[in-house]
């Protein structure tokens, strides 16, 4: 038994320094990246999630004076909002709460109201776009604020998002850099225990705030665990990669720039 709690206390050790380590490379990126944008600081959209909760301690940590968060509640529970504001609060980030909530039903409202868009209305097709629409409009506030600050807009897609393409198109995919675009979910909730988040952020499921209830692994139809396995190379069911590559590959228009047409020389 002691053997074994050593064991396990070794391998926390190893884990503990490993995250130490990708906490400082991280903070050194991030200061790259502004110092090569000419930009003075960051901004990220706080959630109340465990992603943006991880980004909002790496750019306290790297530019301490210069970073911010903003909360950007449509329709959102009240304890969004809080654990979101206690998150900031833990780590003195200064912290807005801009509610777009009014903003959001006046333009779905003029939307909703065209003539082209009564036709082809379905239920389906209406939730889909309320939904990016909420993403967009949290995306364009995040920039009117970066440039009136010179700061750069920091995005908080993780390694299974990018790679199944679980982002609005210029809505929360609409940022100037990626800082844990390279982990796998689970990495992130390492590095959230590092970073001493809250059990409560950490234990809660993975929402992007599209609508109420909603859970990102329900609307991909896939867990987070089974997303990682496949990027770890792991063996997983069929059915399961079937879906993974469906989303990857329906998905690729998102992670590439807008396609140009280049055959006017041909004229």
């Amino acid at each position: 038994m002691i053997r074994n709690i050593c064991t396990q206390l070794g391998v926390d050790l190893l884990l503990d320094n490993m995250m130490e380590l990708l906490t400082t490379r991280k903070i050194e990126w991030l200061q790259k990246k502004m110092q090569e944008s000419g930009t003075s600081g960051f901004i990220v959209g706080l959630s109340g999630g465990v992603d943006s909760a991880v980004v909002a301690n790496l750019i306290k940590q790297a530019s301490p004076d210069n970073s911010m968060a903003l909360i950007l509640p449509i329709s959102n529970s009240e304890s969004d909002v809080e654990d979101a504001l206690a998150v900031a609060e833990k780590i003195d980030l200064y912290c807005e709460v801009i509610d777009l909530s009014d903003v959001h039903e006046k333009l779905m409202q003029k939307v909703v109201g065209l003539e082209k868009i009564k036709e082809k209305l379905s239920k389906e097709a209406l939730k889909t776009s309320n939904a990016n629409l909420r993403a967009r409009l949290r995306m364009s506030t995040l920039y009117a604020v970066a440039n009136a600050l010179n700061y750069m807009v920091v995005g908080t897609d993780n390694a299974p998002e990018l790679y199944t393409g679980y982002f609005t198109k210029y809505g929360d995919g609409g940022v100037d850099i990626l800082p844990i675009a390279d982990l796998l979910k689970r990495e992130v909730y390492h590095l959230a225990k590092h970073l001493g988040i809250s059990n409560s952020i950490i234990c809660k499921a993975p929402s992007a705030g599209l609508w109420e209830g909603q859970t990102d692994e329900e609307e991909m139809g896939i867990t987070y665990e089974k997303i990682d396995a496949y990027l770890s190379g792991e063996t997983i069911h069929p059915n399961e990669r079937e879906i993974i590559e469906t989303l990857h590959k329906k998905t690729q228009h998102k992670r590439e720039m807008p396609p140009q047409h280049k055959g006017t020389t041909d004229i």
